[in-house]
């Protein structure tokens, strides 16, 4: 009991800093494209960057960071309109000093709440404003109303997608969406499972390209992530490649990926909408 109070006392005085709050969702135009494993190891690296990272998973319909992490959550969102439960207490520490929170099978009916429902969720949710620099939404591939609303309201979004021709249609349909909702969303994108740096950069220039000639939009490609066999071990030891073959061409690639993610985000003058702004926002659509 005096360990979890020190914690908790510890996540308030880190709640409180003046700490700028990021929220980036981590989307893809199909299933399979590895994409719930690039959140996964991309909040690490922010992490080994010493950038603090919370990571929410809000795939309705195939949540699975669990899994990919080894673990079973206790709780998830839907228990924080219970009265005694804090966000604290339905969050779960991953490997690698990584923090998780589960959307959970009750995500849905979140969305088809009441309004006073919906402000006791929010509330619940406002510590989290400054306790981490980055928060990761994992949602579920394609377009539905629900990951939608996450990709609006969020203040970037990461697009992750494969070198294949269905998984590149895919994605653009997702950007082209995007973009017809709010043409100042920003978007980034990442190529998973390049078999070499040079398909890795002819599948972003060929995305980039069609972007900027038929959405006259301007795409940041992140960089691309090997395909690794390293990947696959990891995943079947449900633990981050990142962790277990940190060494492993996909482990160095998101480290390239998390320092010219961190690089371009001190470029930027756009300040961060934090929490606030995005449940704001969210609200907003939900309504």
């Amino acid at each position: 009991m005096r360990d979890q109070a020190e914690q908790l006392r510890q996540r308030i005085s880190q709640s409180s800093q003046k700490r700028s709050t990021k929220l980036v969702t981590v989307t893809s135009g199909k299933g399979g494209v590895g994409k719930s494993n690039f959140s996964l190891n991309f909040g690490l690296g922010l992490i080994e960057k010493g950038n603090k990272a919370v990571l929410f998973d809000v795939d309705l319909g195939l949540a699975n960071l669990d899994v990919l992490m080894g673990i079973t959550p206790k709780k998830h969102l839907f228990h924080l309109l219970e009265p005694e439960t804090t966000v604290w207490d339905i969050m779960e520490q991953g490997p690698g000093q990584l923090e998780f929170i589960a959307g959970g099978s009750g995500f849905t009916q979140i969305m088809q709440l009441d309004d006073d429902k919906l402000d006791l969720l929010f509330s619940k949710l406002d510590p989290l404003q400054g306790y981490a620099d980055t928060i990761i939404f994992d949602t579920g591939a394609g377009l539905s109303k629900e990951s939608l609303h996450f990709m609006l309201s969020s203040d970037e979004v990461i697009v992750v997608t494969t070198p294949e021709p269905p998984a590149i249609t895919d994605a653009y349909a997702v950007i082209k969406m995007l973009h017809s909702r709010n043409p100042a969303v920003k978007i980034r994108l990442v190529i998973n499972r390049a078999t070499s740096e040079r398909e890795g950069k002819m599948t972003a220039d060929k995305l980039a390209m069609v972007a900027k000639r038929f959405l006259n939009m301007e795409i940041l490609s992140l960089g691309f992530v090997s395909d690794d066999t390293h990947v696959t071990k990891a995943v079947k030891q449900q633990r981050p490649f990142l962790l277990t073959y940190p060494q492993s061409l996909a482990s160095r690639s998101i480290r390239n990926l998390v320092g010219r993610y961190l690089e371009n985000s001190t470029k930027t003058d756009i300040p961060a909408i934090g929490l606030k702004g995005f449940l704001t926002r969210l609200k907003n659509f939900i309504r």
